[in-house]
């Protein structure tokens, strides 16, 4: 397991974001690792203008994922992974520190799933819908696009090589970022294409509040990537805060526990990242490699 621990800062800010955790990353050529790189970097930066600005660390996490989605590196929004249909089936969470959250599986037609989770969780007395219209997503006064929009080339060849049985389904390429801000607030925002070549309808833990995402102010903030049956059986991100809330666990502790204890004997792996009370910064995977982007006295670090 690889675990890094990063002390708070000075202002106590805190962002780090992952571009999902996997074991392919040695397939990757060295400009390859260099666009990776500078996509998790623009997205790192887009985060820290927010907090720099004095934002909130939702509307910091919210830009960060909506990078993201708009890359098409990354297995959310434009570029995720495609169904056995060959279709984009796109999930997103957010939750507030607050304790309030929303969710949506099975998007289609939002350009960016994240902002729909925001406005289930803003303006609507839900937490999960699924399948939102198109109308119920420009009534939100989100953009709406074709559904071609999300197909990328290289998920095309992806999934005939994964349906072809010459390459395995992957089940990483989630993306998320975990915030706190100035005033102490904490958010976390997670968005996901699934895995490729999936059963169309399958839901992962991306959308599932407490399993792939979870915050709550004063405790802990958390965003999870990899097998989501796992992350849903373990409960992973809420195991998380229910060990630093009422076990006394450090930030390291509870995570690295989580990982042992619920994803090592399901034989699964992933990554987590999150953002303690403090600001103390943790990012941990059991896979062999995680794409993620964090600050370490006051430069930016890239994994990938």
């Amino acid at each position: 397991m690889h675990v890094i621990d990063i002390t708070p800062s000075a202002n106590g800010t805190a962002l780090v974001l992952h571009g999902g955790a996997g074991g392919r990353t040695a397939e990757l050529t060295p400009d390859e690792h260099r666009e990776y790189a500078a996509g998790l970097e623009l997205a790192y930066r887009a985060g820290r203008a927010v907090l720099d600005a004095q934002g909130s660390a939702l509307d910091a996490v919210c830009a960060a994922v909506e990078q993201l989605e708009d890359s098409p590196l990354f297995n959310a929004g434009r570029g995720a992974a495609l169904n056995a249909q060959g279709e984009a089936e796109l999930d997103a969470s957010i939750m507030s520190g607050t304790g309030r959250a929303g969710a949506v599986a099975a998007v289609r037609r939002a350009k960016n799933p994240i902002f729909a989770a925001r406005q289930v969780m803003e303006n609507t007395p839900h937490v999960l819908l699924v399948a939102p219209s198109p109308e119920l997503i420009a009534e939100w006064g989100l953009q709406v696009v074709d559904a071609e929009y999300f197909v990328t080339d290289a998920r095309r060849r992806q999934l005939e090589t994964v349906l072809a049985g010459r390459l395995e389904p992957t089940c990483h390429g989630t993306v998320g970022a975990v915030a706190r801000d100035t005033a102490g607030h904490l958010a976390a925002a997670t968005s996901t294409g699934g895995i490729v070549g999936q059963h169309e309808g399958r839901i992962g833990d991306t959308p599932i509040i407490g399993a792939g995402n979870y915050a709550r102010d004063g405790i802990v903030a958390v965003s999870c990537t990899g097998i989501g049956e796992a992350f849903m059986e373990g409960v992973i991100s809420h195991e998380i805060y229910a060990r630093l809330r009422y076990g006394g666990a450090s930030l390291a502790e509870a995570v690295r526990g989580t990982i042992v204890d619920e994803l090592d004997p399901r034989a699964a792996d992933g990554g987590v990242i999150a953002v303690g009370a403090d600001g103390a910064v943790v990012v941990a995977h059991n896979s062999t490699s995680m794409f993620a982007a964090y600050e370490r006295d006051g430069a930016i670090v890239t994994l990938t």
